[in-house]
């Protein structure tokens, strides 16, 4: 974690030396190669796959795992394998024999020069023009006799459900009597993409930082009875084009800005800003096109002759954050995702919340909502799946501390503290400091 800590050190400097958006339209710009230096995702895929990838397929009890991308329609793995660029089709194939783990990808020879030139893969077969790598693929299969063969196809996991009908009527076809053979691939990239490196940990720490550090600066411009819900959006947007980062999950829903009752996640409104009124922020930026932080933080919007919240606010937040220290103490290798749900549903209870319908947390790391265990069904009779799944060292999530109550109108508001953290050998830790005290906009 060192370099973080030099990351944020000169972080810190950099925003120091910006001179205030309120005072001059000139913001000094940021070389966002200068700042991020060059994508580390090439040699991070290459390690995952050859060092993370060999348990993730014994885990799941698949011999071979097999995905075919495509131009223009491709499978959401594709990042993740090296075929992103593919254009005519390519059988990509990893599995484990005597000999040790391999990857072998059948790829038309119009591409495969480039794609072994990436040095991913052990051995990319170039497949002349007019015959067929989904073919050439499955005569290898058959030929190492395997049992069973993971596809990307998956009712509960859309990152492991990327074969189109058509594709997979031809692989049928090609398998033949082996047809039955073909098992999902849920389970497999499941265990794989739930698992992040140490040095992915390190990344998502500074999308986290930033995610932080751009919230508090836009309560900072906050005019009380001025200042709209779009217009806080509208600054975190700008801070991001400024640092050369782009947006955490579909743009027209980040940053979510809510200073009025529940929205869930939706879009920053029109709203004025008012006096009273708290404040949440969902917001998440993504670093080298590939990981994405998930962080909220809340304000209070100080009355005339308020120098802190009122004590009923106050204490909202407290249970809030008690609720996030409460799931983070739960967290740890082996523990269901229900675990850590209750953990803080019990605290909730106690203190008189209101039911919250949203889970505590979820994983995040390639998207918003990753692959991993869910943080919640401790209240549901049936609960998802997901939320029975262990956790594991080097799973991240992000998560709530909740506290929900009914306002004057009828409607309800929830105040909760989301930050991210890792699940290590023997707990879980935040990846930046959490919020520890409400943002108090108007304060002099």
């Amino acid at each position: 974690m060192k370099n973080t800590f030099l990351f944020l050190s000169l972080f810190g400097l950099l925003i120091a030396c910006q001179p205030e958006a309120k005072t001059s339209p000139e913001v000094e710009k940021v070389n966002p190669a200068e700042l991020w230096g060059t994508n580390p995702w090439p040699e991070i895929r290459k390690k995952r796959i050859n060092q993370l990838l060999p348990d993730a397929l014994k885990n799941a009890g698949v011999d071979v795992w097999l995905v075919v991308c495509r131009e223009n329609y491709n499978d959401p793995i594709a990042t993740h394998v090296g075929g992103e660029n593919a254009s005519g089709t390519a059988a990509f194939l990893f599995f484990t024999d005597e000999t040790g783990f391999h990857s072998l990808v059948f790829s038309p020879d119009g591409e495969a020069t480039a794609l072994d030139d990436l040095d991913i893969h052990e051995k990319v077969e170039p497949v002349p023009r007019g015959e067929s790598a989904v073919a050439k693929a499955v005569e290898f299969i058959k030929g190492k006799g395997f049992k069973s063969i993971a596809i990307n196809t998956s009712a509960s996991n859309e990152m492991a459900d990327g074969m189109t009908h058509s594709q997979y009527q031809e692989l049928a076809q090609l398998m033949g009597p082996e047809a039955s053979k073909l098992v999902s691939s849920e389970e497999l990239v499941y265990e794989w993409l739930s698992i992040k490196l140490p040095e992915e940990v390190e990344i998502l720490t500074k999308a986290a930082q930033l995610a932080a550090d751009f919230q508090v600066e836009a309560y900072a411009m906050i005019e009380p009875g001025k200042t709209t819900d779009a217009d806080v959006a509208k600054f975190l947007k700008a801070k991001m084009v400024e640092y050369g980062v782009t947006d955490a999950w579909h743009p027209d829903q980040n940053p979510n800005v809510n200073s009025g009752p529940d929205r869930g996640h939706s879009h920053a409104t029109d709203k004025v800003i008012m006096p009273g009124d708290v404040i949440q922020t969902d917001f998440g930026v993504k670093l080298y096109g590939i990981w994405v932080s998930d962080i909220q933080r809340f304000a209070y919007v100080l009355k005339d002759g308020e120098t802190t919240a009122p004590e009923e606010i106050q204490k909202y937040w407290e249970n809030g954050k008690n609720g996030s220290r409460a799931a983070l103490g739960a967290m740890k290798p082996g523990v269901k995702g229900e675990d850590v749900d209750r953990a803080q549903r019990d605290l909730m209870d106690a203190n008189g919340s209101l039911y919250v319908p949203w889970s505590t947390g979820h994983p995040v790391g390639y998207v918003a909502h990753d692959v991993g265990p869910n943080l919640g069904g401790a209240r549901l009779p049936n609960p998802r799946p997901a939320a029975q799944k262990l956790l594991k060292q080097g799973m991240v999530f992000a998560f709530d501390g909740f506290h929900c109550w009914k306002q004057a109108d009828g409607t309800e508001k929830t105040i909760s503290v989301e930050e991210m953290a890792v699940v290590t050998e023997d707990g879980a830790h935040y990846l930046i400091q959490p919020q520890e005290e409400l943002i108090l906009v108007g304060k002099k």
